[in-house]
């Protein structure tokens, strides 16, 4: 497997580009407005008893010819997988197994996206692409094309003895700074990448993702450093606080298809816009976290950061940190907006696809019915299809805690919510025509 990192001088054009990053967010007259959602999955306990399933990342596979038998897929970190139908009924549960590899230990799977029409052992199919933190890599799903009507969804393809995506040896992976966030980046038909970042640093790399008889894997590895330090204005220089031995890591990811355009969420700094393939072009910072800018010191006592510096005002209005996770709504034409979750303050801000990327609101998730409010989302997918009964898309975001009359309270528990994008067009007078 190939592998190569991206010269150091497009990190020093990063830094200096950062400085004169404009805050685009401007906070509506309102403040987020609210949509509803009434439909969720079942809890899920970060257990023994639960398995360990902590929910984290969504993504939603859309059936080509009856949108009815779409699918949710999310990750369950050591609890695996599981598939949801669009009346949030779970379908398949599947364990996070040891990785084929010699050295190969029981995975926890981060996030996933989907690769659409790729071909695997001769037949045209739909994969998810999830990231495994506890072995560095990537493993592959079959998504069978009967999607709902199925009771087994998804079945494992993956390769074996795939190499580590961004350490040297199982000793390093160890460390766990590894395979983290994931999207999936498809220029052609037939061609797909996969996106990663890295738990506890500032890198990005790109994979392609590749098909023989033993299975579905990656070749191709390339990688790129974010900035970890800026420069402000008054001629200093910023760093995120973070936990020692770690950097400002990314996370959430979301690709603009048509243009090859990567929108990437930088937890304690803000969202970027990275051109790919990576090292193309010049990354721009979209937005920042309200914080941005403010200098504070890590606390080994409590294990956080304290503030020590001022505000300077340097800071967005729109994304108050964790800046997690990222998707796009694609429109007809050039329409279409990013879509982040302000882990912060429970909302998600939104910005159009085109230009300079411009804010134009954000939105809270109530829930009605039975369902409880959406609180610290890690992660979201946006279908831009009819999706059944969502005819104008659908978005889904992760849950946590998940609360109500039908959860332990003891327990720590996650859980995915489906939201119509209808709703969210509504309310922030976005357009939403299905492609």
């Amino acid at each position: 497997m190939k592998t190569s990192l991206l010269t150091a001088s497009v990190a020093v054009a990063l830094l200096a580009a950062t400085a004169t990053a404009p805050a685009h967010a401007r906070p509506t007259p309102d403040g987020p407005v609210a949509v509803t959602t009434d439909n969720e999955t079942p809890a899920l306990y970060d257990d023994e008893q639960g398995g360990n399933a902590s929910g984290d990342d969504p993504a939603i596979w859309v059936h080509p010819h009856d949108s009815r038998r779409s699918v949710v897929l999310a990750t369950a970190k050591e609890g695996g997988l599981r598939v949801y139908d669009l009346r949030s009924r779970e379908l398949q549960s599947l364990p996070a197994t040891a990785a084929p590899r010699a050295d190969g230990v029981a995975g926890r799977y981060n996030n996933v996206d989907i690769a659409y029409g790729m071909n695997v052992r001769g037949r045209t199919v739909d994969l998810a692409v999830v990231s495994d933190r506890y072995n560095d890599q990537l493993r592959f799903f079959t998504i069978d094309p009967a999607g709902s009507a199925t009771r087994q969804p998804l079945t494992e393809v993956t390769a074996p003895e795939l190499g580590f995506l961004f350490n040297p040896d199982r000793d390093a992976v160890g460390d766990e700074h590894t395979a983290y966030g994931v999207s999936v980046w498809q220029p052609r038909p037939g061609e797909a990448y996969a996106v990663i970042t890295q738990e506890g640093t500032t890198r990005i790399a790109t994979a392609r993702i590749t098909s023989s008889t033993n299975g579905v894997g990656y070749s191709d590895v390339q990688h790129l450093s974010m900035p970890g330090s800026f420069a402000l204005p008054d001629g200093t220089t910023w760093t995120p606080c973070e936990e020692p031995g770690t950097g400002p890591q990314l996370e959430g990811l979301g690709v603009d298809q048509d243009t090859s355009t990567l929108y990437a969420a930088q937890e304690d700094v803000g969202l970027w816009r990275v051109p790919l393939p990576l090292g193309t072009g010049q990354p721009r910072l979209v937005d920042k976290v309200t914080d941005f800018g403010i200098q504070d010191r890590w606390n080994p006592e409590t294990e956080e950061c304290d503030p020590v510096g001022p505000d300077r005002g340097l800071g967005g209005h729109l994304l108050t940190a964790d800046a997690e996770g990222v998707d796009v709504y694609d429109g007809p034409g050039r329409t279409g907006y990013v879509v982040v979750s302000s882990q912060g303050d429970d909302t998600f801000a939104v910005y159009g696809l085109t230009g300079r990327n411009r804010a134009v609101g954000s939105f809270r998730i109530r829930g009605v019915d039975g369902a409880d409010d959406v609180n610290g989302s890690d992660g979201l997918a946006i279908a831009s299809r009819p999706v059944g009964p969502y005819t104008r898309g659908l978005l889904v975001s992760h849950d946590e805690p998940e609360t109500g009359a039908d959860v332990d309270p003891e327990r720590d528990a996650t859980n995915f919510s489906y939201v119509g994008w209808g709703s969210v067009a509504d309310a922030l007078g976005l357009t939403a025509v299905p492609r």
